[in-house]
């Protein structure tokens, strides 16, 4: 039928949706997102050729490439601002997220509650372990894996290269189960080691 090649050829002549990815944030982290003046969302567009479209009210971001696949835009780029935006909702600050521009560097988020009962108090008393007294735990995490961590929240979300990562993540699993500290502390001492020499990695 006439009519039915007319609504194909118009068909065959719409353009793709633009590839895009839309999340939501705690609305409490929207500030630290959008910066002084912007400043931190148009670092993030620059850096990686991305739009955000920020609604303040829900939480809710879009980002979009800059420029479609075909007119130049990084399909990658669009990953790694995700993983930008979602480190800072999870309590990072700009800073530290922003080391997910780098090639190699990935996001990790654990969700607590999937290895314990989500109370108040369970969450309190694991929060406390992982942080530990005056911040040391997340410090020792941090210092001999070489990743950053931050806890908010229901989550522990981690930032790193690969085997740093599962390194920590083995760790902060380890302690929401229950594994004394001491024993965290020596296999972390031991990853360290190794590590500085550039041997095998041994699992945590």
């Amino acid at each position: 039928m006439p009519g039915s090649e007319s609504s194909k050829g118009v068909e065959a002549e719409m353009e793709a949706p633009a590839p895009s990815f839309m999340l939501n944030i705690p609305r409490e982290r929207i500030g630290v997102l959008i910066g002084p003046q912007g400043s931190v969302k148009k670092r993030i567009e620059e850096a990686l050729g991305v739009k955000l479209t920020i609604d303040s009210a829900s939480g809710s971001v879009k980002i979009e490439l800059a420029k479609r696949p075909e007119e130049g835009g990084d399909p990658v780029a669009l990953f790694k601002a995700r993983d930008v935006v979602l480190a800072i909702g999870r309590g990072f600050s700009p800073e530290r997220a922003f080391r997910l521009f780098e090639d190699g560097v990935i996001l990790s988020v654990i969700d607590i509650t999937d290895y314990i009962k989500p109370t108040r108090n369970n969450l309190v008393r694991v929060r406390a372990r992982l942080i530990g007294r005056n911040g040391r735990t997340r410090k020792m995490i941090e210092e001999t894996t070489h990743t950053y961590v931050s806890i908010y929240g229901d989550t522990v979300a981690i930032i790193g290269e690969d085997e740093d990562v599962k390194a920590a993540e083995e760790a902060v699993i380890d302690l929401i189960n229950g594994a004394p500290h001491s024993a965290i502390y020596r296999k972390l001492n031991e990853y360290a080691r190794l590590r500085k020499l550039g041997g095998l990695r041994p699992r945590i």
